[in-house]
């Protein structure tokens, strides 16, 4: 399996992000230095999102919750949260770790982020790929 996320020598910040209007504002813990994927799936692909895939202990929606409204597709599995004002898409439930959250990267506020890298995922053949994301939502 290939890992794409080395979380294990770092320690955890709590990174602040939000939709564009900010009526969703969220909380991620996550380290500093991050590695995000790059997945050109068809969905992916239109909103230009680059994820980081956290468990559900670590993610917290502070505010807008009533403000967002959720997309499904295909297996409706994951679970593509968005807001009702702005349109834009700060994270949703992912179909490849659905007991966690994936955040859109390019949401998260930058002051708590020494750099990034981006990892390429081939999510255009999701289901021979899954698996390599399958641990980033594990505690």
């Amino acid at each position: 399996m290939t890992t794409l996320n080395n979380e294990s020598n770092q320690s955890f910040v709590t990174h602040t992000g939000s939709c564009h209007c900010k009526k969703v504002i969220f909380q991620v813990d996550a380290p500093k230095i991050l590695e995000v994927q790059d997945c050109n799936c068809s969905i992916c692909t239109k909103k230009g999102f680059l994820h980081l895939i956290v468990p559900n202990s670590r993610f917290r929606i502070l505010q807008g919750k009533d403000d967002l409204s959720v997309y499904t597709f295909n297996t409706h599995v994951a679970k593509h949260y968005f807001c009702n004002t702005c349109g834009v898409s700060p994270f949703y439930i992912p179909r490849s770790n659905p007991d966690g959250w994936d955040i859109n990267f390019r949401c998260i506020d930058p002051d708590t982020v020494e750099s990034f890298t981006v990892v390429k995922f081939d999510g255009q053949n999701w289901e021979s790929n899954a698996e390599n994301l399958a641990h980033l939502s594990k505690s």
